[in-house]
């Protein structure tokens, strides 16, 4: 194996909706940094992850989120090719998985129920929020407002006509929303903090409630660190309280605000993770 070879594996387009090139962006982007370090560097889409045989990569630093290529990743990474995310810990944030660990954890995280969609229930308090139990947002009906409980019903429907058999539904929190990005979430390496930026999602009218990023960083880390992530994303509110909630959690995000900065860490992160492990 050589020691300088690893891949890079892009999400899928259908998983990127409105980020296609950002999120292909920060992965060629951290791949030109890892060959500024020496390393050789082949990005694949993920259709091009045929499984273990030919030359083996490495390590794997990946962006894909769909299951039948997270297997063959497993069965790469069970091989003794280290992988960042592993493919468990992407796995992991699919929503319904995502809030067993939470709560498994005792991580705090937004109330969440897991429902059937065949035999919708609007019963309960609205307005809520209705997402489907796997994936994150991949279309136009993935993520759904519902204000009155008809529209919970509608919503659930909607998702088992496209054979989506369970839905999660969260109850809307008034309040700020932050959006977060994430390298490393525990002590870091040689003793350097994890990376982190959060800031105020643009298509809201802030209320200007005040907070502590730092308190936001270590409820992310703990939930990253949950589900095994190294490079992540997400979403919170941060209500009148100033107490942050979490919203979502997501595997390696475009990181499109702190791109350049992002790319530079993330491949130092790599770097440092694949040459002399993890701790």
């Amino acid at each position: 194996m050589n020691d300088s070879y690893c891949w890079g594996i892009f999400r899928e387009v259908t998983h990127s909706p409105g980020r296609e090139s950002d999120d292909a962006e920060i992965l060629r982007l951290t791949g030109k940094q890892l060959e500024a370090k020496g390393f050789d560097v082949v990005l694949k889409s993920p259709d091009e992850v045929n499984g273990v045989d030919g030359v083996r990569p490495r390590f794997v630093f990946l962006m894909c989120e769909r299951v039948p290529v997270l297997e063959r990743l497993r069965a790469l990474e069970a091989s003794g090719v280290p992988h960042v995310n592993s493919p468990l810990a992407v796995l992991n944030t699919y929503r319904d998985r995502m809030i067993a660990a939470f709560d498994e954890a005792n991580v705090p995280f937004i109330p969440s129920r897991l429902v059937p969609t065949a035999t919708p229930d609007g019963a309960g308090p609205s307005p809520v929020w209705v997402k489907r139990a796997d994936v994150h947002n991949t279309q136009e009906g993935d993520v759904v407002f519902a204000p009155t409980p008809d529209a919970v019903v509608a919503a659930l429907q909607a998702l088992a006509e496209r054979s989506i058999p369970r839905a999660v539904i969260q109850p809307h929190v008034e309040g700020d929303l932050v959006k977060f990005y994430g390298i490393g979430a525990g002590g870091g390496h040689h003793g350097e903090p994890p990376w982190f930026r959060c800031f105020y999602h643009k298509e809201q009218q802030l209320a200007g409630h005040p907070f502590d990023p730092r308190r936001l960083a270590r409820l992310v880390r703990g939930a990253a660190a949950a589900l095994g992530l190294e490079i992540y994303g997400g979403d919170a509110i941060v209500p009148r309280s100033g107490v942050p909630v979490l919203l979502d959690l997501n595997a390696w995000p475009s990181f499109a605000l702190f791109r350049d900065e992002a790319s530079v860490r993330i491949a130092s992160y790599l770097t440092l993770r694949f040459t002399r492990g993890r701790r």
